[in-house]
């Protein structure tokens, strides 16, 4: 799981590891799909350009509950790819693959589908990657946030997202010292892009989130219900590479508002 040598710091800091967001492409999978990924981007920004503004929402049946997620406007390219593989089914069966008590639940990897116990997943995705749309503060890592797993700024500089592999933010608040050491990590991250507002610091004060991934990852859409369920899953048994050890699947997923 590639990770920034600057994340590896951040996260030990903080009490988390960002290599189980950031997914692994291996150099012969990213060789392979390199003129599908040229495509699928000029379909993905053709589609973007000929849709409506606005969001649109997807229902995650898993078995642990309903999450409903509501995929923002403000990200059309994310927005629509995630919609387009709902309407394909591709989400149909796949593993939450990584779980971390107080950070996030990721899933994504098709390869989870029927991967027996053990199996080392995370390296599979649709096969291109997304531009990034970065959309801050507006888009936050704030609790229930929806976002795009990719690989790290050494491989990926431009911060392009994968196809389909994505993350629910759960995370846990920080005080207001550990914010200022955040914002000194993601200031270094961003080269001083980001700074984290006092509307957002109150947020992370007080419900939480992973403030230390703003900036640096697509935030695209929210849990709007089943919160409940994220806070289930992030809770559960997992073996050591976070992969719960009693697998929670996602059944089926329903795009109910275009």
């Amino acid at each position: 799981m590639a990770q920034p040598v600057e994340g590896k710091k951040v996260l030990r800091a903080f009490g988390a590891d960002l290599g189980h967001i950031a997914h692994h492409l291996a150099p012969g999978h990213l060789a392979q799909s390199a003129l599908f990924h040229h495509t699928a981007l000029l379909l993905l920004a053709a589609c973007g350009q000929s849709r409506p503004e606005g969001p649109a929402e997807v229902l995650l049946h898993t078995t642990a509950g309903d999450i409903r997620i509501e995929l923002d406007g403000r990200t059309p390219l994310h927005r629509d790819n995630f919609l387009k593989l709902t309407r394909e089914g591709f989400f149909d069966s796949v593993l939450f693959h990584r779980v971390i008590a107080d950070f996030m639940i990721q899933a994504g990897d098709p390869a989870s589908r029927r991967a027996p116990a053990g199996t080392m997943l995370g390296e599979s995705d649709a096969g291109y990657l997304i531009p990034a749309e970065i959309v801050y503060p507006a888009l936050a890592h704030t609790r229930g946030a929806l976002a795009a797993a990719r690989t790290s700024d050494e491989v990926n500089p431009e911060r392009k997202s994968s196809g389909s592999q994505f993350y629910i933010v759960w995370g846990k608040p920080f005080d207001g010292a550990t914010l200022d050491r955040i914002q000194q990590s993601v200031t270094a991250a961003t080269n001083g892009e980001i700074v984290i507002p006092d509307s957002l610091r109150t947020i992370y004060e007080t419900t939480g989130g992973t403030p230390f991934l703003d900036g640096q990852y697509t935030v695209f859409g929210r849990v709007t219900e089943g919160l409940e369920i994220v806070e289930a899953i992030q809770g559960v048994a997992t073996d050591s590479a976070g992969r719960p050890l009693e697998d929670v699947r996602i059944i089926r997923a329903e795009a109910v508002r275009k």
